[in-house]
């Protein structure tokens, strides 16, 4: 059985779209192979970037401490392994309108449709086809669907470790009391953001891969989201 890898994750570039109010990103020259076959004067030469990103900025998950100020939430240095390679399934949501929310009722319905069934330990992947829409648009950061409060507690009651969605946000931008990091809060869920491809794994189950730099103390991180798929 062949096993085929798709990327989720966007590219990381100077200028690249991030979630309202947080650190832009900046990449930039260090080191030239020009400056340093001229320092060196041996033949030899290198080449360095330097890198400057919010730690929610490209395609991330976010930590628990994200959105708990409680002095034991764990940062993304602490959570286990294990929560970033886990089964995942990926629901198409994609009809759904930017100015409604991602309903029970809906992803149950997408469910059935598809013939997927959510188990215990999985990560949800949400497919709204913004990034196919919407991605380096003046929509991208502003006009996107999200889960309210009850879809997102009827993931949890059904054990995911975590959710992810091809928009800057799990929450829809009109809601800014944020009801689904709300309750990944209260049930310690991880969200991953800003993911790309999804129509390449929509109505599937498969591994999923998100592993996170080991930031010290850090609030989320950037991930290369992989979907790996027995063909």
């Amino acid at each position: 059985m062949a096993i085929r890898l798709v990327d989720l994750s966007q590219e990381i570039y100077q200028g690249m779209p991030v979630y309202p109010g947080h650190l832009k990103t900046a990449v930039w020259e260090y080191h030239s192979h020009e400056e340093t076959r001229r320092s060196l004067q041996t033949g030899f030469s290198y080449a360095t970037r330097g890198l400057l990103l919010s730690d929610h900025g490209p395609t991330h998950v976010d930590a628990i401490n994200h959105v708990d100020p409680a002095p034991g939430a764990q940062s993304i240095d602490q959570l286990p392994l294990e929560f970033f390679y886990t089964s995942a399934v990926c629901i198409d949501v994609s009809h759904v309108s930017s100015h409604e929310y991602l309903t029970v009722e809906v992803l149950s319905l997408a469910c059935q449709r598809n013939d997927l069934e959510i188990r215990k330990g999985d990560t949800v992947l949400l497919y709204t086809a913004h990034w196919d829409r919407n991605y380096g648009t003046d929509k991208w950061l502003t006009e996107y669907t999200g889960l309210d409060r009850a879809a997102t507690e009827w993931l949890a009651q059904r054990g995911v470790v975590n959710i992810g969605i091809d928009a800057p946000s799990i929450d829809n931008p009109m809601d800014r009391s944020y009801p689904a990091h709300t309750v990944c809060r209260e049930q310690g869920i991880l969200n991953t953001e800003n993911l790309a491809n999804l129509k390449m794994v929509r109505a599937k189950r498969f591994r999923y891969a998100g592993f996170p730099l080991r930031i010290r103390g850090g609030t989320g991180s950037p991930v290369r989201a992989v979907a790996i798929l027995e063909d």
